[in-house]
């Protein structure tokens, strides 16, 4: 009961939404640089995470398979229908990566990986009516139904995604006249969905409770 009345109140629902979007996003620039077969970082190999980095890179195809994996679970999650497989995807890929920044003792890095890992899990929880058919063996699950996010989100979340990626496609914003524009352009729709989503969302919901 406790469950279902977290997971129907309309705050934690927006809440969980602009999470998958953020987590979505953040992988998308590490996952662009192995997609596009560059090099993730410039730490010298004479150090334990250089050398790491610099053998991955080394293996060619492998490197590219990452951050396609990083990209396409990034995608997942910002669409919100299928947030739930990207937030799989995304357990499977960040708890590598988290052991890693604890293994090679990154400064700092493993806070910030410790905390990607407790908003996946949030996620991971959020759908966890999802997840639990699954995990049963041999017995029928009836399987509950909560909202889920209006086509607005889905709308935003898929915008949020093409003007992230061709940011990052793009390259540094001071490359040509155009790439400057254009990734103007690009933050102004950003911004701009970002306001027009909240807002219709708000008025949405106002008119609703007025009804």
């Amino acid at each position: 009961m406790e469950f279902k009345k977290l997971r129907t109140n309309a705050f934690n629902q927006w809440v969980i939404i602009h999470l998958r979007y953020l987590v979505g996003f953040a992988f998308f620039p590490s996952g662009l640089v192995k997609v596009m077969g560059e090099r993730f970082t410039r730490v010298s190999t004479s150090e334990p995470i250089g050398y790491f980095f610099e053998a991955l890179y080394q293996s060619g195809f492998y490197w590219n398979f990452l951050g396609l994996a990083q990209v396409f679970a990034g995608i997942l999650l910002m669409t919100q229908r299928f947030a739930t497989l990207g937030a799989l995807m995304f357990l499977a890929i960040l708890t590598n990566i988290w052991v890693i920044t604890l293994s090679l003792s990154f400064h700092g890095t493993w806070i910030i990986t410790s905390l990607m890992m407790i908003a996946i899990f949030i996620l991971l929880i959020w759908d966890k009516h999802k997840i639990l058919p699954l995990l049963s063996y041999n017995k029928s699950y009836l399987v509950k139904q909560y909202p889920d996010p209006d086509r607005l989100w889905i709308i935003s979340g898929s915008i949020y995604a093409i003007c992230f990626i061709s940011l990052q496609l793009l390259g540094p914003a001071n490359a040509s006249l155009f790439t400057r524009w254009f990734s103007l352009f690009l933050g102004v729709v950003i911004l701009v969905t970002f306001f027009a989503s909240n807002i219709l969302a708000y008025r949405k919901r106002k008119l609703l409770l007025n009804n």
